[in-house]
């Protein structure tokens, strides 16, 4: 009985030990998705500042 219960014990540290790593993960994880959502607004303003500039562009074009 006390073997079993000294296994237990030990299984029940190791998913304590995992769960945390997973929580640091997880963690880091959603930071990495703040920070890469960001950077994805930032340039998707750039494209449509790009789109702007060159429809401007051709607007002046004159037509043949």
């Amino acid at each position: 009985m006390d073997a079993e219960l000294i296994k237990l014990e030990q299984y029940v540290e190791q998913l304590i030990v995992l769960h945390a790593g997973h929580q640091e993960e997880n963690r880091h994880l959603r930071q990495r998705v703040a920070e890469l959502e960001a950077a994805n607004r930032i340039l998707d303003d750039k494209v449509r500042s790009a789109v702007t500039r060159v429809e401007a562009l051709l607007a002046q074009l004159p037509e043949s």
